[in-house]
Parts: C-alpha cells; structure tokens; sequence
C-alpha cells in the first residue's frame, strides 16, 4: 500500500508582526506545537516568539515544499506580506480552532505555550492580530 505524504512551507509572526518565520515541515500542528513549547529553546522561533501562524502552502512532494521554502525565504520582506495579505488580509492566526486536547494537561500547560483561546490585546485598531 502506497503511503500518502503532506509537506507544508509555512509562516509563522511575532504579535507586532515585526518578524516573520518561514519553515517546512510534513506534520504542521506538531511543529506549531514545538515552536509554541520552546522545544529548541534557541531557534528563532521561540527567541523571536513567532507562534501565529499566518501562511501555509500544502504539498506532496518533499522536494517541493523544499524549494518553495528557499524560494519565499530568498524573497523580500514586502512580496512576503503581500502574499500573506492575499491570502489571510488581517493576519489572523491560522492555528486557532486547532484542536491541543490531549497534547498536554490544560491545567499545567508547557513553559510558553500559547493558547489560542486566550484573549489578547494586540495593539492595532481593530484588535486583530
């Protein structure tokens, strides 16, 4: 039996959305969780507190997904936000209705650990994100 495989490139930004992370990966609810839970405390992700997730891009191939990774990573900061804008225009966090339970005690959540159901002040005029 033929084993069906799912990459996907990703963005990732910080709540002033002053940063933003590109990465790939073939299991994109496990790696937002690792990036949320600091599992490498010194990747940029976690220093940089990138955990909305505000672009992704499905595919089959891992080879693919690898060279559209290194193609958006090489392109400038404003093509970047022009294609989030496109495709999520108020930067909402794409992970929000994603479903943790079971991944950890909700009562002791890991060190850093974002919640998606916690109500935050963002600071911009509409309040999103």
């Amino acid at each position: 039996m033929t084993r069906i495989h799912q990459y996907w490139v990703y963005i990732l930004t910080n709540k002033g959305r002053t940063t933003l992370y590109l990465g790939v990966t073939n299991d994109l609810q496990r790696r937002l969780f690792e990036h949320r839970t600091g599992k490498d405390k010194n990747s940029f992700a976690w220093n940089y507190q990138c955990w909305t997730l505000v672009y992704f891009e499905p595919f089959k191939y891992v080879k693919q997904a690898i060279a559209r990774e290194k193609q958006l990573k090489n392109w400038k900061r404003e093509w970047k936000v022009a294609l989030i804008v496109k495709e999520n225009p108020s930067w909402s966090d794409l992970s929000n209705d994603w479903d943790y339970r079971g991944w950890f005690d909700p009562n002791d959540p890991p060190p850093g650990f974002f919640s998606q159901h916690r109500v935050e002040q963002w600071g911009s005029p509409e309040g999103q994100r």
